[in-house]
């Protein structure tokens, strides 16, 4: 065995009074100062936890617990956590057999902490050991050791005390941050009459989809709250925003913490909120639901196909496969958005069946859909994406005809085309979002440049509205389309083609001589392919690309004609 003196000394005393018999480790421990007997006790209970013929009497265990030995809260969670924790140490069916024995020295350090330390022992870890309690073997009426343990966890754990949303704390719970972190960005909507019956209603709903009747009832109880749906899309917004976290997870005995963002009763509170929104009005329906999906879809770690939230994530992909009408579009492109992040399959096989469901409901072609999905990644209309860090700005930008990077702006306006030393020591996680985002972005140029060339030498043409919505105006994939020279026409006979310019509050196409053609949004346009020119209009192009020094995302006036497009 390896260890410091003192635990090769009780180690030694446990083997002699086993094989020999009289009071070995009783005499050591006797003759202990203070801090030894609270670090033979650490060592005592981890070798009780072990299980194995080298642990000492149960005396020990027993004569320890009655001792006040200077017990930290610190200490007293691990010994805890070794029954009920994350990483436990003893084997589940030995907890149920020996329960009594192995509980005697966490209870005395728990109590003894809470007695003299500022703080309140983890109550995750405390419910945790009370619910282990219940199965424990042996007696359990009143007056057994099973019994009396629960009655001082009960005193521990303590009744609840409201805080200023007066919520009970079996709604938007303390087994994660998200639920503490609403109560104290959100005190005033949560405090509003009706907010507990309604969260309790959400909370109670048990099935990925909602019963016509649960619906009705969560509309009722929803108007009966000031500002309701206010509160639902901050208890969205709030979970969308919500960073990866260990949190609280399902767990027969103890407490098993797992990477996520809610644990499992906020997130009955969430999935509720968020199929109450169905009723709602607003634009703001379908993205809120659509980032909860997102974020609750990404992968553990930021990637990888254990879901952060498979539960919301289904629940959110779900709510966007059954919109219609004038939400549709917006649900196409976030389960698009969705389909290029999400890894789980099951959640992937669920994004893919709400698409084709809300895709058919729409109209929509697989084309369409394809164009109406490609995410933003945060880019503005310039392409470029700004966030704070301390001093200094980090920008994400996407420059004509596609080409991504991430620069620095520092305090007197200088850009630094690395992070400072200041960003990468204090705002690490904000620096390493960044890099993933250009790391998607260059990903997502090279699919939106190859999709723009499908279409070149397909054909395809668009009408004005949805030109400037898709292509022009989309922050990813406009990089690449406003390098390259289109053409429209109102009739369909004459097509006038230029490079996009905009005027005013729409769009133009700009010829080689400067003229602007204004883009109506009835107008019809596609790309303009290079075999449908007469060779005047092509000499004419090439020049003027020469004398601007052009560059475009693949070529397109410099084209041979051996891909030309079918005939219009």
């Amino acid at each position: 065995m390896v260890g410091t003196k003192l635990e090769v000394r009780l180690y030694e005393a446990g083997v002699r009074q086993r094989t020999q018999g009289g009071t070995a480790v009783r005499d050591l421990l006797h003759g202990l100062a203070p801090d030894e007997l609270r670090r033979a006790a650490l060592w005592i209970h981890r070798n009780q936890c072990r299980g194995g013929a080298d642990r000492v009497s149960d005396w020990s265990v027993s004569w320890l617990a009655g001792q006040e030995l200077g017990w930290s809260l610190s200490q007293a969670e691990e010994l805890l956590e070794r029954l009920v924790g994350v990483m436990a140490l003893v084997d589940p069916l030995q907890l149920l057999q020996e329960y009594g024995p192995l509980m005697r020295l966490p209870l005395a350090a728990v109590r003894e902490a809470a007695a003299g330390e500022a703080g309140a022992c983890d109550r995750a870890l405390l419910r945790a050991a009370r619910k282990a309690s219940l199965s424990a073997w042996g007696d359990q009426a009143e007056g057994s050791e099973n019994a009396a343990i629960r009655e001082a966890l009960d005193r521990l754990i303590g009744p609840e005390v409201p805080d200023a949303t007066g919520l009970p704390w079996s709604l938007l719970d303390d087994e994660d941050a998200y639920g503490p972190r609403m109560r104290a960005e959100h005190p005033e909507l949560l405090a509003a009459d009706g907010v507990p019956a309604f969260l309790a209603h959400c909370a109670a709903l048990d099935k990925a989809r909602p019963t016509r009747k649960w619906q009705a009832a969560a509309g009722e109880l929803l108007a009966a709250v000031d500002r309701g749906d206010v509160l639902v899309r901050a208890l969205l917004d709030g979970l969308a925003g919500q960073a990866e976290h260990l949190v609280v997870a399902p767990h027969s005995l103890g407490v098993h913490r797992e990477r996520g963002l809610v644990g499992e009763r906020n997130a009955a509170v969430v999935r509720g909120a968020l199929w109450t929104a169905a009723g709602l009005t607003g634009a703001w329906v379908v993205p809120a639901v659509g980032a909860v999906a997102l974020n609750a879809g990404t992968g553990t770690g930021g990637s990888g196909g254990v879901c952060r939230s498979a539960k919301l994530a289904s629940a959110g992909v779900a709510f966007l496969g059954a919109c219609e009408e004038e939400r549709a579009a917006d649900a196409v492109a976030w389960l698009g958005r969705l389909q290029g992040k999400v890894r789980n399959r099951t959640v992937a096989k669920g994004i893919a069946k709400a698409l084709e469901a809300v895709a058919g409901r729409a109209g929509l072609t697989p084309a369409m859909l394809r164009e109406r999905g490609v995410p933003t990644l945060g880019l503005d209309g310039r392409g470029v994406r700004e966030v704070a860090l301390g001093d200094y700005t980090g920008v994400l930008s996407l420059r004509e005809p596609g080409v991504p990077a991430l620069s620095f702006r520092g305090p007197q306006g200088r850009v630094l085309k690395s992070a400072p030393k200041a960003v990468r020591e204090a705002y690490g996680d904000r620096l390493g979002e960044l890099r993933a985002a250009l790391r998607e972005l260059r990903a997502l140029v090279v699919v939106e440049r190859a999709r723009l060339e499908d279409q070149l030498t397909g054909g395809t043409t668009w009408s004005g509205a949805d030109w400037e919505r898709y292509y022009i105006d989309q922050p990813v994939t406009g990089a690449a389309a406003r390098a390259l020279v289109w053409e429209a026409t109102t009739d369909g006979e004459r097509w006038t083609a230029g490079l996009p310019e905009r005027i005013g509050g729409g769009w133009a196409l700009a010829g080689p001589d400067g003229t602007a053609t204004p883009v109506g949004e009835g107008a019809r346009i596609r790309l303009w392919h290079p075999v449908r020119a007469d060779a005047d209009d092509l000499a004419e192009w090439r020049t003027e690309a020469t004398a601007r020094e052009l560059s475009q995302p693949f070529p397109q006036i410099l084209r041979e004609a051996d891909d030309a497009p079918p005939t219009a």
